[in-house]
């Protein structure tokens, strides 16, 4: 065999070992699934507050599919300022909400808007929040929709004889298909795309279409069915 074979052959079987290196272990992949369906089982149940064993969760996994150290340190700091992010504005979200509920901003915010949309109007308000929640959400980012304008929405339905409910099912309609997968604000999503090596442009190209085409087969469901009034 010439030198130039046995370099080729010596260079296939190192990427071949590398390949299959780079492969999630069986038994791994096999963990991984049951620690997840214990996790959700687990907080059905309620066995224990649900930070308390998402804490737990992540320990396990980290310690699992990452045993060495310098692995654990090179995961965090690729992911940690993500992290930190979403929940810097998940707490954002809830001072901004308590600032409006305690100044009764939102009342007054509310009043406002009653005095604004017209009396033939009112009754179809679930309908009209079920449809214009998705590009609100998009354009608003969902935490500054569902935590600013939606309690005002729900207040000003209260004054057309509309329950809050009614109007928190039409607004969480577009939540999961159009405002958080897609919105260029939302951390959550810049994690995903992140991991996935997907630029979020071609991200948002591709999925919009389908996004928002659920939203309405969803809307017109929920609106045929009664959940939400037309």
């Amino acid at each position: 065999m010439s030198r130039e074979n046995a370099g080729g052959d010596a260079d296939k079987e190192g990427h071949v070992r590398l390949a299959v290196a780079g492969r999630p272990r069986t038994w791994l992949t096999v963990f991984n699934l049951v620690l997840t369906l214990a996790l959700l089982v687990s907080l059905v149940l309620q066995l224990m507050p649900l930070e308390v064993l998402f804490i737990i969760g992540f320990a396990v996994a980290l310690l699992v599919n990452h045993p060495r150290w310098e692995d654990q340190q090179a995961l965090l700091d690729r992911h940690g300022k993500n992290v930190v992010l979403v929940t810097t504005m998940i707490f954002a979200a809830g001072v901004l909400t308590g600032v409006l509920t305690e100044t009764k901003m939102i009342d007054e915010m509310a009043k406002t808007l009653v005095s604004v949309i017209p009396a033939s109007l009112g009754g179809h308000l679930p309908g009209i929040v079920a449809v214009t929640g998705m590009p609100l959400s998009l354009a608003l980012t969902p935490d500054a929709y569902y935590f600013g304008v939606l309690p005002v929405l729900s207040e000003t339905a209260q004054g057309f004889g509309t329950e809050r409910a009614e109007i928190a099912r039409a607004a969480i309609l577009g939540q999961m298909t159009t405002g958080f997968p897609l919105s260029p604000l939302t951390a959550s999503t810049f994690i995903l795309v992140g991991m996935t090596g997907v630029q979020l442009g071609e991200h948002q190209r591709f999925i919009f279409g389908w996004a928002f085409g659920t939203t309405l087969v969803m809307s017109a469901a929920a609106m045929l069915t009664g959940v939400v009034p037309l």
